[in-house]
């Protein structure tokens, strides 16, 4: 869990194994800060938080240790001011090479960077985001100016993921994580969206393969399900057979085959 004004907590999954109807307290939070955002890790990862004011960091899992419930935590990156708040904490496996490192500013301006990149001459990977201690100042991920504005999204990616952006004003675009251009870790990016004067970038979402294949999957189920109701209204549709009419010319025709039946016997 990590919250606004930097701070960090890990907390073992079995003390949450007996929760309460009306729950159970997670951490505690100081006054004047905020919890932003909690996630699963499998104890393996780089913890990675990113501030408004451009700055990210990088540090293994081992540094923050595993504390009670209860507890306040430690803190993970430093903010500059009252004004510069963590906009987002990545767990990211400490063998994974394929992912990127997203950055999106409140004005569209966006770009990815890759985590380490592999030295052509020697085949050794370098890092691009250097590991270091928690609670340090971190390095530079966005090089934020008048012209980009704030950072406001910070997410791990990779190619064969899409990109919603949503803006203040409502709206919202999808686009393909391989058409963002990499970029240099301190540089600024490139314009992702074109912003109305006064709009800004509200908040971005990642979305996956799987998560793509099981809204497909929901939308198949759907469909089955509305053909389904089609046909049994159609099976419950006026048969003519029962037709009141047909019904009354049938009760006649009986009526004349008695009547012909009761002639015969005289």
């Amino acid at each position: 869990m990590c919250t606004k004004k930097g701070v960090i907590k890990k907390t073992k999954l079995k003390d949450f194994s007996r929760p309460r109807q009306t729950g159970v307290n997670a951490i505690t939070i100081s006054e004047g800060d905020t919890l932003l955002e909690a996630s699963l890790t499998d104890g393996n990862s780089y913890i990675m938080m990113a501030v408004k004011s451009g700055r990210a960091i990088r540090f293994p899992e081992e540094k923050v240790r595993p504390t009670g419930r209860g507890a306040i935590g430690v803190y993970g990156i430093e903010v500059d001011d009252q004004e510069d708040e963590v906009v987002g904490m990545l767990c990211v496996n400490k063998e994974d090479k394929t992912k990127t490192i997203l950055v999106v500013s409140e004005n569209g301006i966006g770009k990815r960077t890759r985590l380490d990149e592999q030295n052509e001459e020697t085949g050794e990977w370098e890092e691009v985001y250097r590991i270091t201690n928690r609670g340090g100042k971190g390095v530079k991920t966005l090089n934020v100016t008048e012209k980009t504005g704030k950072l406001v999204g910070f997410l791990a990616v990779n190619e064969s993921d899409d990109l919603f952006i949503t803006c203040v004003s409502g709206v919202t675009i999808r686009t393909h994580v391989k058409s963002i251009r990499e970029a240099g870790r301190a540089t600024q990016g490139v314009k992702l969206i074109n912003l109305d004067e006064g709009d800004q970038i509200a908040a971005i979402a990642r979305i996956d393969e799987q998560d793509e294949e099981e809204v497909s999957e929901i939308v198949d189920e759907s469909a089955t399900i509305s053909e389904e109701s089609g046909n049994v209204q159609e099976d419950n549709s006026p048969n003519p057979e029962s037709n009141p009419s047909n019904s009354a010319e049938s009760d006649e025709t009986n009526n004349d085959s008695i009547t012909n039946e009761t002639d015969d016997k005289e």
